[in-house]
């Protein structure tokens, strides 16, 4: 990350081609998880495949659920902001443990 910049969330991408306020940048967001999770799904070898999300629902136990922690306030519906044990808005299914799940 640029020298100064602070932040809690998010991972750091060196710039290889040069742009301008580089070299180092920080991403976050779909623009990281996607292509993780699409990376998992080829270290496993189902990259050619599997074209649905709904694999890995079969394969929860090769899931760390992710059961603390929250996305911020939510007065209304804390499903969506708080992690807790089993499926929720914040964290899904969990974080991969290895590739078994894709």
């Amino acid at each position: 990350m640029a020298e100064g910049t602070a932040s809690t969330t998010g991972v750091a991408v060196f710039d290889t081609f040069g742009v301008a306020g580089g070299p180092w940048f920080q991403f976050g967001g779909t623009s990281v998880s996607a292509p993780i999770i699409a990376a998992m799904y080829g270290l496993a070898g189902n990259g050619a495949t599997v074209n649905y999300g709904s694999f890995p629902y079969a394969q929860t136990a090769s899931l760390l659920d992710v059961v603390g922690g929250s996305n911020g306030r939510c007065n209304r519906n804390p499903y969506l902001c708080n992690a807790m044990a089993g499926y929720d808005g914040p964290t899904g299914l969990g974080t991969p443990n290895g590739s078994a799940a894709f």
